[in-house]
């Protein structure tokens, strides 16, 4: 979907971009990309999920020319997505490989590798810190260096060893019902458009693109509507995924590589996890009910927690044919995308004169005719 504001006013439009650049100049200090991204990570992993691009940098670069508007980083970013070359397609990812910083289950109090609490505001009083009005770097500085000297380097960067999935041990008792494996490509929602219905690959794509709010608005919506049994996060991770390219020239005849050369390895990049399991009542072949577990899945940039588990819950909503509006996957997909919503609405500020006094005009002669009808 595309909309092009009407010509004419170039003035005018010169003098608006002017003066809103002069709304961040007006404090005399520039924000520094750096700090940005040192500073508002948060900020930075919604608008690398939403924006579709993992590239800190440049979701901090997109913050400062926004001025923290959430929605325009994203259009930045995603507008810078599209002049990219797309010059390898990776290696497929496996999560168990995840370079673990955070980990836990709702499921099991214990699990094998332990439950890893990692860097989280759950455990945080949500009270307003005054100290940090006067915070300078040097302080920052010192409260760091101390941090490093009184920790080890596995709680500050996280476990290297690889950890099972907890639904695993579900799978073993037969308790989660199993599905054909596909080795079917995945479509690709930025190079092709969409059809409905949509495959499974299509609609994780644009859950994981979705704006935020949008998709644990829904994903809440269908908790408090639908009197389902209450979904457990059977595990929850994040960490960083060793990303790996195939070896351009592995396809060569002449060539002959060793198993290290098969793929190249390119750098990590920094996923939420989230597997949430829901019980399901089965009948089975000779009649007797029994109960098994589905999943949903979600996974996205960033340390983006409640994002991964209610696109988990989501991801199951689709899977399933409900009476409930999230069961629509028209419905859901085309209204949490961010520019798709956003744009539409914003397109609504820009010039309707024509279509407007259409219908003014039609108004006016409706109304008329009923004055007359009732003399």
């Amino acid at each position: 979907m595309g909309y092009v504001a009407v010509k004419g006013g170039t003035k005018a439009i010169e003098e608006s971009i002017r003066l809103l650049k002069s709304r961040r100049a007006a404090c005399g200090r520039s924000a520094c990309v750096d700090t940005i991204q040192g500073a508002m990570r948060g900020l930075l992993d919604q608008i690398m999920s939403e924006g579709s691009l993992y590239a800190p940098e440049l979701a901090a670069l997109a913050v400062k020319q926004a001025e923290g508007n959430c929605e325009e980083s994203v259009f930045l970013l995603r507008a810078y997505r599209s002049t990219l070359q797309r010059k390898y397609y990776s290696d497929i990812l496996e999560t168990q490989t995840m370079r673990v910083e955070r980990r836990i289950s709702a499921s099991f109090k214990d699990i094998p590798g332990g439950q890893i609490l990692g860097a989280t505001y759950d455990y945080t009083h949500r009270l307003l810190d005054f100290d940090l009005e006067n915070e300078t770097d040097t302080d920052l500085r010192i409260w760091f260096d101390t941090y490093v000297k009184e920790t080890d380097a596995l709680q500050r960067e996280g476990r290297t060893e690889q950890l099972p999935h907890v639904v695993d041990y579900l799978r073993k008792d037969n308790l989660i019902k199993d599905y054909e494996k596909s080795d079917k490509d995945p479509d690709d929602i930025t190079r092709e458009i969409m059809q409905f219905p949509a495959s499974r690959s299509e609609r994780l794509q644009c859950l994981t693109r979705g704006q935020t709010g949008a998709v644990t608005s829904l994903a809440y919506s269908f908790l408090r509507t639908s009197g389902m049994e209450h979904p457990t996060v059977a595990e929850m991770r994040t960490g960083f995924l060793p990303v790996t390219v195939p070896n351009p020239l592995g396809d060569s005849e002449t060539e002959s590589l060793s198993p290290e050369e098969d793929s190249y390895y390119i750098g990590s990049v920094e996923v939420t996890e989230a597997e949430t399991i829901i019980p399901q009542n089965y009948k089975e072949n000779d009649g007797t009910q029994t109960i098994r577990f589905q999943i949903g899945y979600g996974l996205c940039y960033g340390q983006n927690e409640s994002k991964a588990i209610a696109m988990g819950i989501l991801d199951y909503c689709l899977e399933n044919k409900g009476k409930q509006p999230v069961n629509d996957e028209e419905f859901v997909l085309m209204s949490i995308d961010a520019m798709e919503s956003a744009g539409f609405i914003s397109h609504l500020k820009l010039p309707h004169y024509v279509t407007f006094q259409s219908c003014v005009k039609a108004a006016r002669s409706t109304h008329r005719r009923t004055e007359k009808d009732d003399e």
